[in-house]
């Protein structure tokens, strides 16, 4: 399968794209040298990604960038799917190998507080979640300063479910850990966030 032409970078428009809504048509499709079944998905995923990647890596440029490799990668990869799972998935899956990269290779150059001061980033975040603190606007700064004090594991299981919403299937597959981890792993993330926000004289957990 052949990558289109180009790619744009972030926020693509196609006036192309199939009118398909079936994802396993549309990566059909794409697999049949589609490209614009592929744009679809593109569209389809790239807000969501770019939202959750911010969380990660702290840096909305950085996002970007992981969010185009990510679908460029899974674009040559696609025919590797084995669709035993959700293709958004798989391709968070991705994404989030390729944040978890990124910020490695820059620990030891500029910690996620300094990035965040440089950039003047933050993410936001849209619907419902389960911990409806964590995406409330007047929470969000609080939360991120909290989640950057965090170690990587807490940190990105709490992004996977209270923010992303996944299930604990989809983490445990994301992360590569059993369920059991996933629910372990989840409830002592919360309690460590619980800790770090209640470090900050601003945080009122009555609210």
């Amino acid at each position: 399968m052949a990558i289109p032409g180009h790619l744009p970078r972030l926020l693509l428009s196609f006036s192309c794209a199939p009118s398909v809504n079936d994802e396993d048509k549309l990566i059909e499709l794409a697999l049949a040298g589609q490209s614009s079944a592929f744009e679809t998905l593109v569209v389809r995923y790239q807000d969501r990604l770019y939202t959750a990647m911010i969380s990660i890596v702290g840096s909305a440029d950085e996002a970007e960038d992981v969010v185009q490799e990510s679908f460029i990668q899974a674009y040559l990869k696609l025919d590797t799917f084995q669709r035993n799972s959700r293709f958004f998935t798989w391709l968070y899956r991705i994404a989030f190998n390729f944040a978890l990269a990124r910020r490695r290779r820059r620990k030891n150059h500029q910690s996620l507080d300094e990035t965040r001061e440089n950039t003047g980033a933050e993410p936001e975040f849209e619907g419902d979640t389960p911990d409806t603190r964590m995406t409330r606007s007047e929470d969000i700064q609080l939360v991120h300063r909290a989640l950057a004090l965090l170690s990587e594991d807490h940190r990105s299981i709490l992004v996977l479910r209270e923010m992303e919403d996944l299930s604990y299937e989809d983490i445990a597959e994301v992360l590569k850990i059993s369920i059991g981890t996933v629910r372990s792993r989840l409830n002592r993330s919360r309690a460590a966030l619980k800790q770090q926000l209640e470090k900050f004289p601003e945080w009122n957990p009555n609210q």
